[in-house]
């Protein structure tokens, strides 16, 4: 084949001797089968071990492949943004070298860009996907990392996957800042992208060689979470902003349906005459009411029309949630108050953070689940 190829596959290596021949092989292979016009691009941070001098000898007989040495600034990310850069093809695709990544998924990841996903993650949170032979206490790290980074990005099931591929123009002139292994997580904060589609797959560790994650890998991520929280705030754009924008709907609406909630239960006591407790029973639910319609219209608006419930149905969930919410209100009141011997207003206080966000994230994952389109 002539041109520039329509597919880059950039595979970030340090110390991949035993693995890395073997991953270039089977690439190449998936992609003649395919028909693909592919490359195989080769990011390695200076390795000693052997594995610059395997891919050159690889590229010597075989011109769609390349490798670029790095010698300043090591890192994954690093490896993998330069290779952003260097990439000749129009959709970019990034896979580990120790075969935790199957490579027979490329042609599907590649078929789902190009029916018009501006991202296709593999992901081993979608049902379908999982992990294989990962300790206990490295599957609660990666639980914990997938948490947080679904604060940015509740849409994504998986958004500290290595195994993804995406339009040239998502990564083109956005301000990146690669720091540490989750490179992912950087394009879907910083990254210029509408839709996303997610494919199962099984996480095999590593075949052979060392595994490299550190202390210092868990601290460079944290501190990547917070910037692109912060620098969305700043920019005023891209989906983490319009996820931080739910947010302060939410809790805009929820200190309105206090308002509702303390006035009606004044009024119908003061001037209806009711007893204290069946006007706030009124109250109570008027006040529910009053924040399902304006979440409903205001918050989570532009997700109304492509929801899986209908009104009733999320009403009924609001509900339910609202309920579990007061349970956990009283619930952490009490705990902190008569076990921590903390003070019962800042008790009640930590019961209320604990609740709103109960409230906001089953809410938005549950009552108005939507979102990003999946093609698959």
């Amino acid at each position: 084949m002539t041109g520039n190829p329509k597919l880059s596959i950039i595979i970030p290596t340090f110390n991949e001797s035993a693995n890395i021949g073997r991953m270039i092989d089977s690439i190449l292979s998936i992609l003649r089968n395919s028909g693909i016009h592919g490359e195989v691009l080769v990011v390695d941070d200076s390795s000693r071990d052997g594995t610059i001098r395997i891919v050159q000898e690889i590229a010597a007989s075989n011109p769609e492949v390349r490798i670029i040495v790095r010698e300043d600034d090591p890192g994954l990310s690093q490896s993998v943004v330069e290779g952003f850069s260097a990439a000749k093809g129009d959709i970019l695709l990034v896979i580990d070298a120790d075969f935790s990544h199957p490579p027979s998924m490329i042609p599907e990841m590649y078929n789902a860009v190009c029916s018009g996903a501006d991202i296709a993650v593999g992901s081993r949170y979608l049902k379908g996907g999982g992990i294989e032979d990962w300790p206990l206490k490295r599957r609660i790290i990666s639980l914990g990392a997938t948490g947080m980074a679904r604060i940015l990005v509740p849409e994504v099931t998986d958004p500290v996957s290595g195994f993804f591929a995406l339009k040239r123009s998502v990564v083109s002139d956005a301000p990146l800042r690669p720091r540490g292994y989750k490179i992912l997580l950087e394009v879907l904060g910083r990254g210029r992208w509408v839709t996303v589609t997610e494919l199962p797959f099984t996480f095999h560790d590593r075949e052979a060689g060392e595994s490299k994650l550190r202390m210092s890998t868990m601290t460079e991520y944290a501190a990547q979470v917070i910037s692109i929280a912060l620098s969305a705030l700043v920019s005023r754009t891209g989906h983490v902003y319009s996820e931080w924008m739910r947010l302060i709907k939410f809790g805009l609406v929820g200190l309105s349906g206090i308002v509702v909630n303390m006035g009606l239960l004044y009024l119908l006591t003061e001037y209806a005459g009711l007893y204290y407790l069946v006007s706030a029973v009124v109250a109570i639910e008027l006040s529910i009411l009053n924040n399902f319609i304006l979440n409903d219209l205001w918050t989570f608006s532009s997700r109304r029309l492509i929801h899986r419930y209908s009104w009733i149905k999320r009403l009924f969930a609001f509900h339910i949630i609202a309920a579990g919410g007061l349970l956990i209100n009283l619930g952490v009141l009490y705990l902190l108050t008569e076990f921590g011997g903390i003070y019962y207003m800042v008790a009640n206080l930590a019961g209320i953070l604990v609740a709103f966000l109960w409230n906001f994230f089953l809410n938005r994952h549950l009552t108005w689940k939507g979102g990003v389109p999946r093609l698959n």
